[in-house]
């Protein structure tokens, strides 16, 4: 019987620009704000095509997901003054 083996991870599009991203971004990073976790129940068919979606985009759906809630509750104006008349 013929074996078969599958590997870890799946391949990236372009490894030579995650690398050069990951090098652009040593310069400018800040303090990673702590994480917390979010669980919450989708139905199967929206967890499909978010799911194959992210696949097809070679995106991450926690990232994807991040940055939704970040357009629907955006953080406060900084109190500098800004949005204060």
């Amino acid at each position: 019987m013929k074996k078969v083996t599958f590997g870890g991870k799946r391949p990236t599009a372009s490894p030579t620009a995650n690398i050069d991203n990951w090098v652009a971004a040593q310069g400018a990073e800040q303090p990673r704000e702590q994480m917390k976790r979010f669980t919450i129940d989708v139905p199967v068919s929206l967890h499909k095509r978010v799911k194959s979606q992210c696949a097809m985009q070679n995106l991450v759906m926690a990232d994807v997901i991040r940055e939704l809630l970040e357009q629907r509750f955006p953080a406060p104006a900084e109190a500098n003054g800004e949005g204060a008349s």
